[in-house]
């Protein structure tokens, strides 16, 4: 009988260094933050909110204990600045940076940490695919600042303008929701369309995922190099992309539809707007729970539906591979699908004509339940522990605050500021494992399935479900 040699794990542990490497970004802004010449006042704003925001700028959330516009000098928002770039693209991607600056040689755990940080199924090709990413965020961040400086110029003045509309752009393209233009987020500018479409339009792309992009890139290349159809050029994106746009434009199609239904006639939020203003302002609210953070209605205000229709949207998040949080779009139509194949009386899970994978499928409802579980976790644990918060809230607003946490969303109902060191913190670890969870969960899913593959196979016997 022939003996299978178990593989030995390996040594080299990417879902390890990852969390390592966010962690010492985080330290370090932390460090940088508490520094008296961060704050305005000149006075050291503590460890445990320095923590917070940089947890929160690495993490790309957006939620904050101190108001970004007043509280930070230039070297603390500069700080802020480069923690959400940072923290959208990956630590790991400055670190090859770096080193094809410096002509450094790029190593094989180098390349593996790059193929997990955003999960490839291939090492070939990972150093091309990190200039090809970084090449693109310069082009659409640097777009998107020229047409908010357009905005801030005329309102700021020439050289903070400019620096405004790059802070704006860099915060939304990697979907982390910090703005220093007002004390209330977007909401003067609810009226502004420049800046709200430019906004979402930089969520929107950074919250697709860079598989996507190059994916789109490609079949365009194609369609004017043979000439293809619309059509034609659809179909032969690959099913990873289909399901992205597919989703996001579901998603954003209907939730701006709710929010307008049930906060159109709310005096508090969208009830003294013109029509025009309520349509933008709908899907602006509909991009922005998708992991952005910045708002243009007051999050508090907003109707008990509209605050849970924003919580549905806001665990779901963007997709794959990109600077957005949340179980991830395809998670859920991955999930979607499976439904509708046992409707259907299927078998096999498929779209597009293409099946999917039952380990995709094991994968999908493992992140969708560890996350649901972690959410009621710490709503649990805010509930007892923010029981006498100083601002009035409901069981809704904590439910609101960890998703958003956990979603790495950042926009909140209005308690953030007042919660407790213990909710502080709890918080921070929710943010943390927000920006990391997914990422951790596939890769260490992935592993295990490589580690078991000889593993035992029992007899089938069926149960009764439903």
């Amino acid at each position: 009988m022939m003996d299978i040699k178990k593989e030995k794990p390996l040594k080299y542990n990417p879902t390890r260094m990852i969390v390592l490497g966010f962690f010492i970004v985080v330290c370090i802004g932390t460090i940088l933050l508490a520094l008296p010449i961060a704050s305005a006042d000149g006075k050291s704003i503590g460890l445990l909110n320095a923590l917070f925001t940089a947890t929160s700028a690495t993490c790309v959330t957006g939620l904050v204990v101190v108001n970004t516009m007043i509280h930070w000098t230039l070297f603390g928002k500069v700080v802020i600045l480069c923690l959400i770039q940072i923290g959208g693209l990956g630590f790991m991607t400055f670190i090859i940076l770096g080193l094809m600056v410096l002509r450094k040689k790029i190593t094989l755990s180098d390349r593996l940490l790059i193929k997990e940080s955003y999960n490839q199924n291939s090492l070939m090709g990972m150093v091309s695919y990190i200039r090809k990413i970084i090449f693109g965020t310069l082009c659409i961040q640097g777009i998107g600042a020229i047409l908010l400086s357009i905005v801030f110029v005329p309102l700021f003045g020439f050289s903070r303008g400019i620096f405004y509309g790059a802070f704006h752009s860099v915060s939304a393209f990697c979907n982390a929701g910090f703005d220093i233009v007002s004390e209330q987020s977007l909401v003067p500018y609810v009226g502004n369309v420049l800046l709200n479409i430019t906004i979402m339009l930089l969520i929107i792309i950074g919250g697709l995922g860079f598989t996507v992009w190059l994916d789109t890139v490609r079949i365009l290349k194609l369609k004017i190099t043979k000439n293809w159809s619309f059509y034609t050029a659809i179909q032969r994106l690959s099913l990873h992309s289909k399901i992205v746009y597919l989703s996001t434009i579901l998603l954003l199609f209907f939730g701006a539809i709710l929010f307008f239904f049930w906060e159109c006639s709310n005096p508090n939020t969208m009830g003294k707007l013109s029509f025009g203003e309520k349509i933008l302002a709908s899907c602006m609210q509909s991009v922005t729970v998708r992991t952005a953070g910045f708002n243009s209605i007051d999050q508090g205000a907003m109707t008990e539906v509209s605050k849970f229709i924003s919580i549905l949207l806001m665990f779901v998040g963007g997709s794959p591979g990109g600077t957005a949080g949340g179980i991830k779009t395809v998670t859920l139509s991955v999930l979607w699908i499976a439904v509708l194949s046992v409707i259907r009386g299927s078998n096999h899970t498929h779209m597009f004509h293409r099946s999917i994978s039952f380990v995709t499928l094991q994968r999908a409802l493992a992140i969708f339940f560890i996350s649901l579980i972690i959410v009621l976790i710490i709503t649990l644990l805010l509930s007892f522990t923010e029981r006498n918060i100083a601002v009035e809230h409901s069981f809704i607003d904590i439910l609101f605050e960890t998703v958003s946490a956990l979603g790495t969303v950042g926009i909140t109902t209005g308690i953030t500021p007042y919660l407790s060191p213990i909710g502080r913190v709890i918080i921070i670890i929710a943010m943390f494992m927000g920006r990391i969870g997914p990422i951790t969960i596939v890769i260490a899913l992935a592993r295990k399935q490589h580690q078991n593959k000889y593993q035992i196979q029992y007899a089938e016997e069926q149960i009764i479900v439903g």
